[in-house]
């Protein structure tokens, strides 16, 4: 088993679900394929071009900017990594309006009918579950900060990595 876990990398259950996702995947893009061949190539490069050309940058700049004005403000950050307590609820509800945005932004007809829901409820709930997503990651992380300062008293001015603190 060792000598496994030296040449690949990790366990083999880590190995099995590798290769059972991308039968899964295989098996579905054989069936996208079998009913539209041209709207897959052009959804994966609609969506490869949208990520690299706009999506990246964007985001890129929105975590470069809120470091530099947090980290500007309070040159001596908590010890936790507070930045990622911003980057994973952002990160969730960027996914949820990813996929729920022709609700979300009203732009389909048809879900009204399905759903028995009025199309304005969306974007309401859509923010509602933002804002629970960030709050959550806030009080998150005042339990980390709680714990931190009560099992290490001299962790209150002990800077962030990477925030002005010397090696």
């Amino acid at each position: 088993m060792s000598r496994f876990v030296r040449w690949y990398g990790s366990s083999p259950l880590h190995l099995l679900v590798l290769i059972a996702s991308f039968a899964l995947t295989g098996y579905a893009m054989v069936r996208l394929f079998a009913l539209r061949p041209l709207g897959v190539v052009l959804w994966f490069v609609g969506a490869a071009v949208v990520h690299d050309l706009i999506l990246l940058p964007l985001y890129s700049l929105v975590d470069r900017s809120a470091q530099a004005v947090l980290r500007h403000r309070a040159p001596r950050m908590p010890y936790p990594p507070w930045i990622n307590h911003l980057r994973v609820p952002a990160f969730l509800s960027g996914v949820l309006l990813l996929v729920w945005f022709p609700l979300v932004f009203a732009l389909s007809r048809p879900y009204p009918e399905a759903t028995g829901l009025p199309i304005d409820v969306y974007l309401g709930r859509w923010l509602a579950l933002t804002a629970v997503l960030f709050l959550a990651s806030a009080v998150a992380f005042a339990v980390r900060l709680r714990r931190l300062r009560h099992t290490d008293g001299a962790g209150e001015g002990r800077p962030a990595p990477g925030h002005g603190a010397g090696p």
